[in-house]
């Protein structure tokens, strides 16, 4: 894996890492600043929902940061991709359902770094 490679599956983690923090910790406080189109009544009765998510975001930086850690780098390509592809969906999907920016966020910095470790090796 190239160092851009490793640079892009970090900015990556690192996005989700921000998520884990918005939506852990400060979904009832910061996030109604990022996610402008949920009603402001909604984000105390959505408070342990969003803490949910954000754990998941937390599996997702995990991995990201496990797929640098991992020295064969077949194995490391595969973990790589495979949460790269989970970021890259969720964030299809959560352009379609929740905000559009959302796909610029997370999806396109993650098909940006799976075709990094697809075609520069």
């Amino acid at each position: 894996m190239t160092i851009l490679s490793k640079i892009l599956i970090g900015l990556v983690a690192f996005i989700h890492i921000y998520i884990v923090w918005l939506e852990m910790f400060a979904w009832t406080t910061l996030a109604k600043k990022v996610f402008r189109k949920v009603p402001a009544e909604m984000f105390e009765k959505t408070k342990q929902l969003a803490g949910n998510q954000g754990l998941y975001n937390g599996f997702i930086a995990s991995g990201l940061i496990w797929s640098l850690l991992i020295g064969d780098a077949h194995w490391s390509f595969n973990v790589a991709l495979f949460f790269l592809s989970c970021v890259f969906v969720a964030g299809i999907y959560g352009a379609i359902t929740v905000q559009k920016s959302i796909f610029y966020v997370q999806s396109l910095p993650a098909v940006l770094a799976i075709a990094s470790i697809h075609f520069m090796k």
